[in-house]
């Protein structure tokens, strides 16, 4: 993306900033892309939004937490194989 470090463009009297054709095809921002807007030392960072929140793993632990005891691995297995010969047997 060399070459599109030099393009330059402007401020209107909105505050809004239109990214040059070639950067937003160069980065796949299409119309609607959602945009991070980050001031650094050397000036603005713009990142598209991410599509999902962060999470960390205590956040989630246990969101599918029941009263079922944990089938062992062997009957998993079983069931898999159950299932395979079903859905490949012949006529």
């Amino acid at each position: 993306m060399a070459a599109l470090d030099k393009l330059t463009t402007t401020v209107s009297t909105k505050g809004q900033v239109i990214l040059p054709k070639a950067v937003r095809q160069a980065l796949r921002w299409h119309a609607g892309t959602r945009l991070v807007v980050e001031s650094t030392a050397d000036g603005v960072l713009l990142k598209p939004e991410p599509a999902f929140a962060a999470t960390r793993p205590e956040d989630v632990f246990g969101c599918l937490a029941g009263d079922v005891s944990p089938r062992p691995l062997a009957d998993m297995e079983a069931g898999i194989l159950e299932e395979a010969r079903r859905r490949h047997a012949c006529c």
